[in-house]
Parts: structure tokens; sequence; C-alpha cells
């Protein structure tokens, strides 16, 4: 069976079955018994497929999937290519779509432009500077907590980066790029950090909000909009299955697209078995990995 994502959104890669194959085994899944306790272990009777679920794909789910076996509409699934790994293509949901839609979508960077990216040792941060540097040609700014996420934000593709934990984040951008500022800012983080990210935009500047990881949200301070001709736009990945699913499919169908072509490289920070979830939650939560955490079913 493939890996499994295990993140807040838990999509997974899977092996389908086909309607009508044998559904008697029972599988093993993470099972939540009660609120605020850790999750179990358990074997779970398989329910019937309909005659639109089965094949090697890629999918999202909201439920259920933490598990040996999970059955989902077709519609949210898409075949992996025969060249992708099926860790590789348990990567892709969540991180790498919100990454391609953040920099075509909505921030629409061009060949040679400079992009700020924070919390870019994250799993999203490193898909943005994937994509961004590999694909768009652009020039990443990596901008991280510590020295060992910054060193890791290089590994992957950023130009440059920065470790805002020692320092003003816009006095630092501004030695690496001058008084111009930077394009596009990329921000997961919020609270100061964003609005020094904001600061650290050039004319006509975008910036791309993403999360709040920091845990503060920021006020956009509306003068700097205006007096920089500055765009300020959110980006809410799982928002478009609901709004747009014509969107929210391409970006899916492009990251397996850009990773069958080897233009993109997703890395994977850590893997647990399935009956190590509890742990793989609680790595998570305490920030230790850098780059998607994922469950494996081997």
């Amino acid at each position: 069976m493939a890996a499994r994502l295990c993140a807040r959104c838990l999509p997974p890669a899977w092996l389908c079955r086909q309607a009508g194959q044998g559904q008697s085994r029972h599988y093993r899944a993470a099972v939540c018994t009660e609120l605020k306790q850790p999750l179990t272990i358990q074997e779970v009777a398989p329910r019937p497929i309909g005659p639109q679920e089965g094949d090697r794909v890629i999918g999202v789910s909201n439920f259920h999937a933490m598990a040996e076996q999970c059955i989902t509409d077709q519609k949210t699934l898409w075949r992996i290519p025969e060249n992708v790994s099926l860790q590789d293509a348990a990567v892709l949901p969540v991180s790498y779509g919100t990454a391609i839609l953040a920099v075509d979508h909505r921030a629409r960077i061009q060949p040679g432009e400079t992009v700020l990216v924070t919390a870019a040792a994250g799993a999203t941060g490193l898909a943005v500077i994937d994509v961004a540097t590999n694909v768009f040609r652009a020039k990443v700014i990596a901008a991280a907590g510590s020295d060992e996420k910054c060193k890791l934000a290089m590994q992957r593709g950023a130009q440059s980066s920065v470790n805002y934990s020692q320092g003003s984040l816009k006095d630092a951008v501004k030695k690496l790029v001058g008084s111009s500022g930077v394009n596009v800012a990329i921000d997961m983080v919020g609270g100061e950090v964003f609005l020094e990210s904001l600061r650290s935009l050039a004319w006509e500047g975008r910036i791309v909000v993403l999360g709040f990881a920091g845990g503060n949200i920021a006020s956009v301070p509306s003068n700097l909009l205006l007096l920089k001709n500055i765009s300020a736009m959110g980006l809410y990945w799982g928002r478009y299955q609901h709004q747009d699913f014509a969107v929210f499919s391409k970006s899916m169908s492009t990251a397996l697209q850009y990773c069958q072509q080897g233009l993109i490289h997703p890395h994977t920070g850590a893997v647990f078995k399935l009956e190590k979830v509890n742990d793989a939650f609680l790595h998570v939560m305490q920030r230790k990995s850098t780059g998607k955490v994922l469950l494996s079913l081997k």
C-alpha cells in the first residue's frame, strides 16, 4: 500500500481496488475514539466499493485517510504517472497544490523576479521554493527560524536565506536586494513576520498569505498598499475544491505533470509507520519536521 500523509488535511496517495473485488479482509486504521486522547490502531471492516471507485492514484479526503483502505469519489482522485513514486505523490496534495496556486494563479510570478518565502523549511515553504525556482525561474530568498532550516531551504533551491530569529527580516532582505525590495512575498507565519515581509516589497509588489504558523494574525496597514501600489491577497487551497473545482483539480494535475517531467522534487521530512501515528502528530506539533510528514503502511 502507499505512503500516507500525516497533516491537518490528510490527503493520501492510494492503491485503489476496483468495485467488486474482494472486500472481506479487515484493515488497520488510526481511529479517534475520544477527543483529546491518543489515536488507537483498530481492525476495521471495509465498506462496499461503488462503481466509480478504484486504481493507482493520489487523492484528497478529509476523513478516513489514515488507514490501509480509503474509499472516495473518483472526482477527487488523480492517476499517478508510472515514473512517480508513491512517496513523492503523497507529498503533493496541500503543499504543492498550494504552492502552484500561490506562485502562478495568485502572485503570477514572472521569470527573474525575486520572491521572499517565509516558513521556508516547512512542507509548503519547500514546495513554493521548488516551484518558484525550478518551474518559474524566480530568485528565492528563504526566511526561516533557524540556521538549520535556512540551510535546508538553500539545499532545496533558494538563492539566499535569512534567519529571522536573529534580527529584523526587513533589514536582512534590504541587505540582499537593496532598497528596491522583492517583487513577491509568500507568507505562512503571520504577525510581525508578515508585516516585515509587506514592508520588504518593491513597487507594485504582491504578497500572498498562506497561513499563520506563528499564531498571530496581523492587521494590514493599508497606507503601505497605497504608497507602493501593493497587492495583498490570500490563498486557501482547500476552498477551491468547493468554490472552483476546475482550478483545484488543475493544481493537482499540474503538480503530477511537473513531477513526471522532473521539474520538481518533493521533499519528505519524516516517515512514520501507521502504529506510530501519535508520534507523527507530536512530531508535527512540536515543529521538529522540515518538510512533509508521511504515514507508511508498509
